[in-house]
């Protein structure tokens, strides 16, 4: 009887806890508020991991107290955090096919990336709100039904307000209901905790999804509005910094400009992928300072006797004789202009639509008031029963059109701040420069390991037959059983050397490739792998032979990285052919986190297909899965050999 005492009155006072848990939800979900608000408005997403990573202990907080007073365990749905970004071999580190120097900026992306893109850190945001409304008043109704009964006794006792002993009976009933239905309630409160904030697959219908994707480009459009907002001061200074360089002639202020406004703009190139627009970085590669066997220093057609003067005349020319510096002005001119109203349209026809025609119309047909809603308050053509229609219409198609415009915005950037055409001529030839470098590195490697492999395997075996061979000669009429011994023992070292030569060549160029194609040397690795390989080919004919080749190795690469260091249990390979470009797509379900600075063969997979201006493309999360996308530009021309 005490126990069950004892664990009624336990959970009316874990029920007053859990109601101030939601009385912290509350604040904590105003405070978010006070966040998203800035953050998405004026373009400051970098503020919003901080908080939203701090606010994680509040639902962590419910989680555990579900677990233990209600017995429903909730685990952490969260993603693990990421790796801390590795510099390469040059010392730099790369983001987005982008190098930095330092590794702040590219691990607040990767911060950024891991806490929004998270769909548990939404799910938190969401119980915040509901807490409050639901849980809150769930997990107080038994204190608060004994609050009530004890009132009910103290009145019918003394006769407050007029009531009598008739009120007792109801009090008492009450407060019992509450004590009775204590323990259930704690128990519904956990269930109802788990609900929210447990770990769930995402699974969206087509409405759902339709629905998330327009308020993903409305979010989309927000944070790129708050960046043109952000332009505006930037486009002040650098139409100043152009008045006093050519207009004052005081050209030291132009240089530091152009270049520390430079991120801005890249941010800007980086962002039209929001609008599925693809801008490359259009800037000219810096020169390198040249010094004469004088000991003179040379820019253009002058000669300057220290590096510092040279080194600030060369940078001041390499900005300023730079057309993407100028292009770069006139964008921070116009977009605020120009992009800034393709971005407006749709929020103003979406808040205009609601706040301004349909809520104030429909407040007055329902007898509301909403007094700070009257400077927006509009008719149609004199008429305002039509006022509610109208403004839905009107939002409407502002929601329709949000995604048109958003690729339109993209399109508008790509047109000022992508590379011109001689600014992509400049780009492919230094990127040849660059991959002609590394296939020769990468050529020069390989003759070494077939040099070394030829040397320590093969010629050392056929060194040692010679020799048995030569014993074996000596020995046959004076001990033919020994020279039958060693004859035996140089069968096997030739058949040794054979099977390394093979292997050998096999490395060079498998056979197989050369006679079947790229899906049945795939297929044919997939075979001799330890792992379960799934292998999918749609190539209606073969691709050219060095592509071929690059293709096979990346593949080789990539599996062997799956078997030694991803610890997976199975992988996937689908090749394919779309539009011009020959496409791979490596899966693995191991445990992820795959850097190419981490000496994984990555970076020589990147190597070997850029000298065919091919792409890698890596997705590899922590904890999995990982997925590796090759594309190499190629025309299919030779007949279909596989056995597909």
């Amino acid at each position: 009887m005490t126990g069950l005492v004892r664990r009624h009155t336990g959970a009316v006072v874990r029920g007053l806890a859990l109601g101030g848990l939601a009385v912290a939800a509350a604040v904590s979900f105003a405070l978010h508020l006070a966040v998203f608000v800035p953050g998405f408005a004026f373009g400051l997403v970098i503020l919003l991991p901080h908080p939203l990573v701090a606010a994680r202990r509040l639902p962590n907080l419910a989680r555990r107290l579900a677990g233990r007073w209600s017995g429903v365990e909730i685990a952490a749905p969260y993603r693990p955090r990421p790796q801390p970004p590795r510099p390469g071999p040059d010392g730099l580190y790369e983001r987005d096919r982008q190098l930095y120097r330092r590794p702040w900026f590219p691990a607040q992306v990767d911060r950024i990336d891991w806490v929004l893109g998270d769909t548990a850190t939404w799910r938190d945001l969401r119980w915040t709100f509901l807490e409050p409304v639901v849980g809150g008043p769930l997990a107080l109704l038994p204190a608060v039904l004994i609050a009530g009964g004890g009132w009910l006794g103290y009145a019918g006792v003394t006769g407050v307000g007029g009531a009598g002993w008739w009120a007792v009976l109801p009090g008492l009933l009450a407060a019992a209901t509450g004590i009775a239905v204590a323990p259930a309630l704690l128990s519904a409160h956990g269930r109802w905790t788990r609900l929210l904030l447990r770990p769930v697959e995402p699974t969206l219908t087509p409405a759902r999804r339709w629905i998330l994707l327009r308020l993903l480009v409305l979010a989309r459009m927000l944070a790129l509005l708050g960046l043109t907002l952000l332009v505006v001061p930037v486009a002040v200074l650098s139409a100043l910094a152009v008045v006093l360089s050519y207009g004052l002639g005081i050209v030291v202020v132009m240089p530091p400009v152009i270049e520390h406004f430079r991120p801005l703009t890249n941010l800007r190139r980086r962002l039209t992928r929001w609008s599925g627009v693809d801008v490359p970085e259009p800037y000219r590669p810096r020169p390198s300072l040249r010094r004469r066997p004088d000991g003179l220093y040379q820019v253009d057609k002058s000669l300057y006797e220290t590096p510092r003067m040279a080194g600030y005349i060369q940078r001041m020319n390499w900005l300023t004789r730079d057309p993407a510096s100028w292009r770069d002005i006139l964008w921070q001119l116009l977009d605020p202009v120009v992009g800034g109203a393709l971005l407006v349209v749709p929020l103003a026809a979406i808040g205009y639509g609601i706040w301004g025609l349909a809520l104030p119309r429909f407040t007055v047909l329902t007898g509301l008031r909403v007094d700070d809603l009257g400077p927006w308050h509009g008719n149609v053509a004199g008429n305002g029963a039509i006022a509610v229609p109208v403004g839905l219409a009107l939002a409407a198609a502002g929601l329709l059109a949000a995604p048109w415009l958003l690729r339109l915005h993209g399109r508008w950037t790509a047109l000022l701040l992508g590379p011109t055409l001689r600014a992509r001529l400049a780009l492919r030839v230094q990127r040849l420069t660059q991959t002609r470098a590394d296939a020769t590195e990468v050529q020069a490697a390989e003759l070494r390991r077939i040099e070394r492999d030829l040397h320590d395997g093969a010629q050392a075996r056929l060194v040692a037959l010679g020799l048995t061979l030569g014993a074996a000669e000596q020995l046959v009429e004076r001990d033919p059983a020994a020279a039958r011994a060693l004859l035996a023992e140089a069968r096997d070292n030739a058949a040794r050397a054979l099977t390394e030569l093979r292997d050998l060549v096999r490395g060079i160029h498998p056979p197989v490739l050369a006679e079947r194609g790229l899906a049945d040397a795939v297929r044919a690795l997939a075979m001799d792998c330890p792992l379960p390989v799934e292998v999918t080919v749609d190539l209606p004919a073969r691709p050219e032979a060095p592509v071929e080749s690059a293709a096979y190795f990346a593949v080789s690469e990539l599996i062997t990285n799956a078997v030694r260091h991803a610890g997976a249990g199975r992988i996937t390979v689908d090749i394919g052919h779309r539009g011009d470009d020959l496409r791979i797509v490596v899966t693995d379900d191991g445990h992820g986190g795959a850097d190419p600075t981490r000496g994984t063969g990555l970076p020589g997979i990147e190597r070997r297909l850029g000298t065919f201006d091919g792409v890698v493309t890596i997705d590899s999360p922590s904890g999995g899965p990982t997925t590796v996308v090759l594309e190499l530009p190629c025309a299919l021309s030779s007949p279909r050999t596989s056995t597909s």
